[in-house]
């Protein structure tokens, strides 16, 4: 299949260090990415479309999350750039479940993990939902592709 990402680098610089388990999430979603994603351009101003397949690149710039798409030979293809803003809320939301669900692993039982663990998954579709409607246009993503890719925003914002 070419539309799909073989390759993607999360740019670090300015960071503050993730967590282990923020670390943890993210080489999770990384691994699962590249197992099984989609992503493909859409035909702009009528031209042709490269195929993929892409490698990606995820930064955070100037308070902005920033694409930076190539082809799997590291020809660039270009960049888009989405506001952080639509993405704020949900993030936050995000990590205070994410928090609750680390700390309720340690010391409750599987029934309460399990009623966090489903809010965590409400919110990280929620995400998934922002995310796929701000790339509209730019690329197009399956759900589970979205949901992984949030996860990376969600690191990203940590610093």
């Amino acid at each position: 299949m070419t539309n799909r990402i073989c390759h993607i680098e999360i740019d670090e610089k300015g960071l503050a260090r993730p967590t282990p388990e923020l670390e943890q999430e993210r080489r999770v979603a990384i691994f699962d990415l590249l197992e099984e994603n989609s992503f493909g351009l859409p035909a702009r101003d009528g031209r042709e479309v490269p195929p993929g397949p892409y490698r990606l690149g995820l930064a955070i710039r100037e308070g902005r999350l920033v694409f930076e798409v190539a082809t799997e030979d590291e020809a660039k293809l270009g960049e888009f750039h989405l506001s952080l803003g639509p993405f704020r809320q949900v993030v936050k939301d995000y990590f205070q479940i994410c928090e609750s669900y680390f700390d309720a692993v340690k010391r409750l039982p599987p029934s309460q993990i399990e009623a966090i663990d489903m809010a965590r998954r409400g919110i990280h579709n929620e995400g998934a939902r922002v995310l796929q409607e701000r790339l509209e246009g730019k690329a197009e993503v399956d759900l589970d592709t979205a949901r992984r890719l949030f996860t990376l925003i969600c690191v990203l914002h940590w610093g």
